[in-house]
């Protein structure tokens, strides 16, 4: 199989679908790489780099596009590069598609067969390949939320561990899931105090048996979460559907009875953004304000620290991406359900209900798909 990896478009991307090491595997096995020139300099990757690996270097995404049985990438393809998608090409990426109804229609008018990173699970119910950057984006978010409460960028001023005499930031994140322990545990390592809300009793209990009382836990009941969010500094939203649009658990309303320049950091935002108010902004500017509360909303957070992001999103995506080229995605998805729980979109139609329901859109399964 030709596998073929664009530079990422997206403003202030800088990460890259395929590291050296998985191209090396995909040359050992007989495929071939073609990686756009200059595709790895944001994660640190030469092009030197993948020709010691085996891959070959192509001047520009048209001839990535033209020449690939499948196209690996890290975000959602941009409207140009949805142009140059053809019928019967595989597409390998992260989609996030229920709150996308153009991506969605540019993908099924151009035939090709799309698998989503975000969707694709394990057999612990997971999702293996959102997993990395959740982490990232988890840890990040503490950090980005300290700078967007200083004073200079018009937050409250207020310092994440406190001082001798003066209490820390209190923090509210909204969900128990990947992201939101990775952002409680480095929180509560900045000195903060955290509280972690979640509707899943089995959950909290597995955060207060790992975590102990590094942080507290909460149930997050509608009257509870108002609480925290009326007295938190920092909110970190941190709520997952897999594969449809993020609900909204703060509404704008409920902006008033924040503290003045307290700070938003909307993880979500890649799936519409748990907040009423949020909106998908860019590492170029990444805060706003609302009523006096300030946002932090990057679509692509973990793109700021694309080095660590690229090579952990590598890892994981690698089994998947040799299963495809090995196997053609229709045996590769046969043979793994969990594979399978990724396509997205088929030949003109939505395969992912979840998708369909947010778009109102008519949509199947994949087993549907596949004959299953």
């Amino acid at each position: 199989m030709k596998i073929g990896c664009p530079t990422e478009i997206k403003p202030q991307e800088y990460r890259v679908g395929i590291t050296p090491p998985a191209a090396n595997e995909a040359v050992r096995l007989g495929h071939t790489v073609l990686i756009q020139r200059g595709a790895g300099l944001g994660s640190g990757f030469s092009d030197a780099d993948y020709l010691a690996a085996g891959a070959q270097i192509v001047d520009d995404a048209a001839a990535v596009f033209a020449q690939a049985d499948m196209v690996v990438k890290v975000k959602e393809p941009q409207a140009v590069e949805r142009a140059m998608l053809r019928e019967g090409q595989l597409l390998f990426t992260y989609l996030h598609l229920a709150p996308d109804p153009e991506q969605t229609a540019d993908l099924l008018a151009s035939g090709c067969t799309a698998i989503a990173y975000e969707t694709v699970t394990d057999a612990s119910g997971g999702l293996p390949l959102l997993a990395p950057m959740s982490e990232v984006a988890g840890r990040l978010a503490p950090q980005v939320g300290a700078w967007t409460l200083q004073k200079a960028n018009g937050g409250r001023g207020v310092l994440m561990g406190g001082v001798p005499g003066v209490g820390p930031a209190k923090v509210a994140v909204i969900g128990g899931g990947v992201v939101g322990t990775n952002a409680a545990r480095v929180a509560a390592g900045m000195g903060a105090e955290v509280t972690v809300l979640d509707r899943s009793l089995p959950r909290l209990r597995y955060i207060d048996d790992v975590f102990g009382n590094q942080f507290r836990t909460r149930f997050a009941s509608a009257a509870a979460t108002a609480e925290c969010v009326a007295e938190a500094d920092m909110v970190i939203g941190a709520v997952l559907i897999p594969g449809a649009a993020a609900p909204k658990l703060v509404t704008r309303a409920q902006l008033s009875t924040m503290k003045p320049g307290a700070a938003i950091v909307d993880v979500a935002i890649d799936q519409g953004g748990c907040f009423e108010t949020s909106r998908a902004t860019t590492h170029d500017d990444p805060i706003y304000e609302v009523d006096g509360i300030m946002h932090y909303c990057v679509a692509n957070m973990p793109g700021a620290v694309a080095r660590t992001s690229t090579i952990a999103l590598g890892n994981a995506t690698m089994p998947f991406l040799l299963a495809l080229a090995n196997k053609g995605w229709r045996q590769a998805c046969i043979d793994d359900p969990h594979l399978r729980a990724g396509l997205n979109v088929h030949a003109g139609r939505l395969t992912n209900l979840a998708v369909a329901e947010a778009l109102g859109r008519e949509g199947t399964t994949p087993e549907g798909i596949l004959g299953l």
